[in-house]
């Protein structure tokens, strides 16, 4: 056990995803020397981080949470141009309102309008790729997509500048703390750091520390298919309801398939664990292929499971603020859950809004 009074680190996170890489940057630059990043994969942005549909959100998907939809324009650009090497800028990206959607296509560009995303009618081509009669109208909107695979690549860069002692392959626990530390377990090592960040989305209930705020954790899968000629190169979501959504996954070169009917597997709360039992790919493709006939003839090259975290709160308003929960047995633990890849941003104003001494 170490000492008491022996700090070995200011700061602890836990979980080497988009958000604990950049969190553990963001203590760097606001003055913590001893910065320590603990994750159990063998590389960072293994999990959810990477297995999600890249998407950089411009505030198309979130026409009933105008809030989370003005906070995705409002850092849209900013992403693209902070990030422009991890960044696919030459995506063609069309939204599909479909017949009985809950949002009709007036409504859907009235509201593109007033928050002020980009869009426009799409061409007569892109509209023939759709059965007719299930689609009310198509829009080309500027929507990008995110290169995991290079994104780690810059973080990896960005923490070795910056001297974070990066510790992968390493589970980490919270064991015990007082009014002076944190004692955390890290590997087979204790250290005790000034304040523990657990960014671990998905796996928050497992650190050792209590998250009062609820938590609905969802088994989900993707899959990665090689698209039809029609869709290189090319984006689509069909809104709004049990639909789906195929963009290019930069990081293989194949397309992502999600589905709002398939995709999700099975859900809990609290720490229940979650393991997949079988693949949903050949029943998205059947449904998708209703709406868009070429996908039909698209191969599943892999799929993906990942566990996916909402707030309780917004599940049924599509929101999706981030988390910074504060343990209120302990004041230098913090809960971090994620959402977009944009809302970093929020999180950096909220360590950048705090003294951490």
């Amino acid at each position: 056990m170490v000492n008491a009074a022996e700090i070995t680190a200011d700061a602890i996170v836990i979980g080497g995803g988009f958000y604990g890489c950049e969190t553990a940057l963001e203590l760097k630059r606001l003055g913590l020397e001893r910065v320590v990043i603990a994750e159990r994969e063998p590389d960072i942005l293994r999990r959810a981080s990477f297995v999600n549909q890249a998407r950089v959100h411009n505030g198309y998907h979130y026409p009933r949470a105008p809030a989370t939809a003005l906070r995705s324009r409002r850092n849209f650009e900013r992403f693209v141009a902070d990030y422009a090497g991890e960044v696919m800028h030459d995506l063609e990206k069309y939204y599909a309102i479909a017949r009985g959607s809950r949002v009709s296509a007036d409504q859907f560009e009235a509201f593109c309008q007033r928050i002020g995303a980009p869009i426009q009618l799409a061409s007569h081509d892109v509209v023939q790729l759709f059965s007719p009669g299930s689609i009310e109208r198509v829009f080309r909107v500027r929507e990008l997509a995110f290169d995991a695979g290079k994104l780690a690549a810059r973080l990896r860069n960005e923490l070795n500048a910056a001297r974070i002692d990066l510790r992968l392959g390493t589970a980490a626990r919270i064991r015990t703390f007082d009014d002076r530390g944190v004692d955390v377990l890290v590997g087979d090592t204790t250290e005790r750091a000034r304040f523990v960040f657990n960014c671990t989305y998905s796996e928050l209930p497992f650190v050792g520390i209590e998250v009062k705020s609820a938590i609905k954790r969802e088994l989900t899968e993707m899959a990665l298919i090689a698209p039809p000629p029609q869709l290189r190169g090319r984006g689509f979501t069909v809104m709004d309801g049990p639909f789906f959504s195929v963009m290019p996954f930069p990081p293989t070169g194949l397309h992502a398939l999600s589905h709002v009917r398939y995709t999700p597997h099975e859900a809990a709360q609290g720490s229940a664990r979650l393991r997949p039992v079988k693949s949903n790919a050949v029943a998205m493709i059947r449904d998708a292929s209703r709406y868009m006939p070429c996908l039909a003839h698209a191969e599943v090259r892999e799929t993906m499971f990942e566990i996916k975290a909402v707030l309780m709160q917004t599940e049924d308003s599509d929101a999706r603020p981030i988390l910074v929960e504060r343990n209120d047995d302990e004041g230098r633990i913090f809960s971090i859950l994620g959402a977009k890849i944009d809302n970093i941003y929020e999180l950096r104003d909220f360590l950048r809004g705090r003294t951490w001494n």
